[in-house]
């Protein structure tokens, strides 16, 4: 299932940080359901490897259909890069993109407007870093498990 969040109106705010290479951390304020820590593998594509991106979404609405449909989100995410950018395709206009599998194989996917999304400025990093040290070490352990094997009906 790909969830593009009420087309990207259920995503408040969040940053995501890539300067250890092969993960990114982060947190996303979702409508309804409120911060969610973010654990994946991967990286950042080249435009903006190694940097953290701070997002916020002048769209967002916390409305209650956001809970019937995005309630049972994986909270915290673990999972695997997809594709994280601001120029994600040479066709299309530059824009930030976030997209990720979670552990469960859940498909989530974020766009946003160009000026929504910016590298964080060195100088603004100190209120992050603590963030970004405190998911990485919580969830580390959580992201190098194996996801258990859901039951299927399948003979």
């Amino acid at each position: 299932m790909a969830q593009k969040f009420g087309n990207g109106r259920w995503v408040q705010e969040g940053f995501l940080d890539n300067r250890v290479e092969g993960t990114i951390v982060g947190r996303i304020l979702f409508a309804v359901i409120g911060p969610v820590d973010v654990y994946l593998r991967g990286n950042f594509k080249p435009d903006i490897a190694g940097q953290v991106i701070q997002f916020r979404n002048p769209r967002f609405e916390d409305e209650d259909l956001a809970g019937q449909i995005i309630g049972d989100m994986e909270n915290p995410q673990i999972g695997t890069v997809n594709l994280i950018s601001f120029d994600p395709h040479p066709n299309l206009a530059p824009h930030p993109y976030i997209e990720w599998f979670s552990a469960r194989k859940n498909h989530y996917r974020i766009e946003l407007e160009p000026a929504e999304a910016w590298i964080v400025p060195a100088s603004d990093l100190s209120e992050i870093d603590p963030i970004s040290r405190t998911i990485r070490e919580a969830l580390t352990g959580l992201a190098i498990e194996r996801p258990t094997q859901e039951p299927t009906e399948w003979v």
